[in-house]
């Protein structure tokens, strides 16, 4: 090898240093790609009878593999190039903080596939999906806590390679100064809501698809990021919160442990109404309704006022979206029966008038 390089060396005696560096560079990195376009497709070839997972990872480590394949061929044309002590360096380091970029970029990746391979255990898109959000809340949080992590050691590491950098990073640790104040502080935010996603992730106060209200609106949980909610307003509105919001904040999660809930509907009649036939009539809606879980129903007079007296019509239903429905049901049909059947049971204001002399 050493006299085919010393050939070849006096083969382009006239060649100056640096064309002959850049064209070795140069067809170093296009062996690289060859040889890692020739790799992916071996590979490709034997995981094409698998299962869509495999097919999917394979193009999915195809970025990261190809900046390995980089790596690892400039090194090799490295030492055969007529490079200067000083470009060598310089090479030497870009090439290391490649290595340390590739390193988290494939511990990104690894996260990524781990937490969607385990992710495929489960779905929201059931009935009684109460096991799926905890364990998809759990492994969303997590992640992205880990990859908030993976990426700011990376770039610590990488930043730590440049010798003005980790002098000033060692001395600002050690001095403890109004500098490391500052950067605590700015930090702190960032620090809190990583720590509040933990925090969220092994108590789950909140999960994925959680119907919960917060600041006064009902929405559901759609997104949970690194540092973030974002919850889904009925009206399609989205409502950003930071993570720390739900571990300070007192706040309404109707499907905590399941997502049946019992609905409210107010009626107002008149003191005369036929409260047992109200009460047949509104069993006879809840079991002819689809929206009715067949659990809670009930009719009783809870408050009598100056003109009307107050009665509460209770049913449940499997989650909050049919038991908005269901109580509209309840109140057109509980209506529409008075009206029909018993228009003197509708609230009215009476009059007496003196008898005529």
């Amino acid at each position: 090898m050493t006299e085919l390089v010393a050939a070849i060396t006096r083969l382009f005696a006239w060649t100056p240093a640096w064309a002959m560096s850049l064209a070795i560079l140069g067809l170093s990195a296009v062996a690289a790609m060859i040889a890692h376009a020739v790799a992916v497709a071996v590979v490709a070839r034997l995981v094409r009878r698998r299962d869509e997972f495999w097919r999917s990872l394979v193009s999915r480590i195809a970025k990261p593999s190809r900046l390995a394949f980089l790596i690892a061929f400039l090194a090799m044309g490295a030492a055969f190039a007529p490079l200067s002590p000083g470009q060598a360096g310089l090479l030497r380091h870009s090439l290391l903080i490649a290595f340390i970029a590739f390193v988290g970029w494939s511990a990104l990746t690894a996260l990524d596939t781990g937490a969607k391979l385990y992710s495929r255990k489960f779905s929201i898109d059931e009935t009684d999906n109460l096991i799926a959000r905890k364990h998809l809340t759990q492994v969303r949080i997590l992640q992205r806590a880990a990859e908030t992590l993976i990426v700011l050691l990376t770039a610590a590491l990488a930043l730590m390679t440049i010798q003005g950098v980790r002098q000033w990073g060692v001395s600002l640790l050690a001095a403890g100064g109004a500098a490391g104040i500052i950067v605590g502080l700015a930090l702190q935010p960032l620090l809190t809501n990583l720590i509040a996603g933990i925090q969220i992730a092994i108590t789950q106060p909140i999960r994925i698809d959680d119907a919960v209200i917060v600041e006064g609106e009902w929405g559901r949980v759609e997104e949970i990021n690194a540092t973030y909610v974002v919850v889904k307003i009925w009206d399609w509105r989205r409502m950003v919160l930071p993570l720390s919001y739900f571990i300070q904040n007192p706040f309404q999660n109707w499907t905590r442990e399941n997502a049946s809930l019992i609905g409210t509907a107010m009626l107002y009649v008149d003191y005369a109404a036929p409260v047992a036939a109200m009460r047949a009539k509104l069993e006879e809606i809840a079991r002819a309704s689809a929206l009715w879980d067949g659990q809670v129903i009930n009719l009783a007079v809870t408050d009598l006022k100056e003109r009307v007296m107050e009665v509460r019509c209770l049913i449940s239903a499997p989650d909050a979206g049919k038991a908005f429905d269901l109580r509209c049901e309840v109140r057109e049909k509980m209506t529409a029966f008075l009206q029909a059947e018993h228009p003197d049971a509708l609230p009215r204001t009476r009059l007496d008038m003196p008898a005529a002399a």
